[in-house]
């Protein structure tokens, strides 16, 4: 029998991190029972990438009536008999998502004390529900998100600036439910699994404010319609607040983290004979920096055994940026991979993986990208400078060159990025 090459079982990490986060599997646990609702109605929201996936698995395991509607990224819609699926861009908002979340919006309204309004939430919500705050239309939210995406503002800072030109993010769908119960379940994709930040956060209290928006999009530079910067200044556009009585029905369970799914990964190298170390689920950062970190890390382990021995695979999350100076094909999941690729210079022992969980890194339908020791080499011999696809932010067309593409289709959920890089011990000599 063939030995399992370093690229089969990093593709095999990046599978099982993956599939740790189906909503098939982390739905059924936490669902309300049957009992609990007694007579009320259930009625299911939601958005994100993992959203239609979740419904489906809430029809499978919900044994009465129910009904709702979730929206979902373009490719990404599961088949459901008793919830709607709808469709919208990702990760620039368009009419189909304005038009789902004032579906949703007035779907809640009129409920009861005893019904339960079950949310599923998971990362990607931001885009899929872009209804503008008062006085701002969905071409201030597209030009305002195309900024952000290229400004290198971390996605907690995106989130914020979101929360605070939106109609129904930061509180305001938890809020439209008054005085039902609100369960709402989420799949994380943001560092540190902050609620808020996940489809910024439309079922919670959101403690940032308009001041805090105006200071992230001064930050960065960010020029905004004059529409967009008055709103901000004024301060209408206030989010909904800790302590606001119309949330203190709500809930929220986390049933899917990128720490969970980088511990499915580490399991399988474990059973191949490589020792995981986790360095974080929530690394943060320009990706070719970070990416020069990791690189650095992987020789220390490398060359002096330090801190752990080889064989073993080193493994992070998180949710890096970058900044966009070039005109390529890029990611931060392959731009990162690309600089650690530059930064290892060949290293002979020294395999990496990094993708999205969610299939898409960056606005590419590639989930990522492999990088073996010779992938330097190999462009090389294609006429392909690895420095200069870097700084053209052309990381796609680098790895496809190559053939060194991983794509996966959708997923059907999302748990950030992952990376994995695979060190091999030393010949014996």
């Amino acid at each position: 029998m063939p030995q399992e090459t370093p690229q089969a079982l990093l593709r095999r990490l990046f599978d099982a991190a993956t599939a740790s986060a189906q909503p098939a599997l982390c739905i059924p646990p936490y669902m309300p029972s049957p009992k609990e609702l007694g007579t009320g109605r259930l009625i299911v929201i939601g958005a994100g990438k993992a959203s239609a996936a979740m419904a489906r698995a809430v029809e499978d395991h919900w044994p009465g009536p129910l009904s709702g509607l979730v929206v979902t990224r373009y490719g990404y819609a599961v088949p459901c008999e008793r919830i709607e699926i709808v469709e919208a861009a990702h990760p620039v908002p368009d009419a189909a998502g304005l038009a789902a979340a004032e579906r949703l919006l007035e779907l809640v309204k009129g409920l009861r004390p005893d019904d339960l309004v079950l949310c599923l939430i998971s990362g990607g919500g931001s885009s899929l529900l872009p209804l503008p705050a008062s006085g701002l239309t969905l071409d201030h939210k597209q030009n305002v998100n195309r900024a952000l995406l290229k400004s290198g503002a971390t996605i907690s800072e995106m989130n914020c600036v979101r929360r605070h030109l939106s109609g129904i993010k930061g509180g305001r769908l938890a809020a439209a439910c008054h005085p039902a119960r609100v369960l709402t379940l989420l799949i994380s994709d943001v560092p540190g699994d902050d609620p808020i930040d996940i489809a910024s956060g439309p079922t919670v209290a959101d403690p940032t404010t308009c001041e805090d928006a105006l200071a992230i999009i001064q930050r960065y530079g960010i020029e905004v319609p004059a529409a967009v910067q008055g709103v901000l200044e004024s301060g209408r556009s206030e989010s909904v607040k800790p302590g606001d009585p119309r949330l203190a029905r709500a809930s929220v369970r986390m049933i899917a983290t990128p720490q969970m799914a980088l511990e499915a990964a580490a399991n399988v190298a474990r059973q191949a004979g490589y020792t995981p170390y986790i360095l974080g689920d929530a690394l943060e950062g320009e990706a070719r920096d970070v990416g020069k970190v990791l690189a650095g890390i992987a020789l220390q382990v490398a060359g002096r055994g330090q801190p752990v021995q080889p064989p073993c695979v080193l493994l992070s999350g998180g949710e890096t940026t970058v900044t966009v100076r070039g005109s390529g094909r890029g990611g931060r999941n392959v731009e990162c991979l690309l600089s650690i690729g530059i930064a290892l210079n060949g290293h002979p022992r020294i395999h990496g993986l990094a993708g999205d969980t969610d299939g898409v890194d960056g606005q590419e339908e590639i989930a990522g990208a492999c990088l073996a020791p010779d992938s330097l080499a190999r462009a090389w011999a294609r006429g392909i400078r690895p420095r200069d696809a870097l700084a053209n932010n052309d990381g796609h067309g680098f790895f496809e060159a190559l053939g060194d593409s991983v794509i996966t289709g959708p997923t059907l959920t999302n748990v950030n990025d992952f990376r994995a890089l695979l060190i091999e011990a030393p010949a014996e000599t």
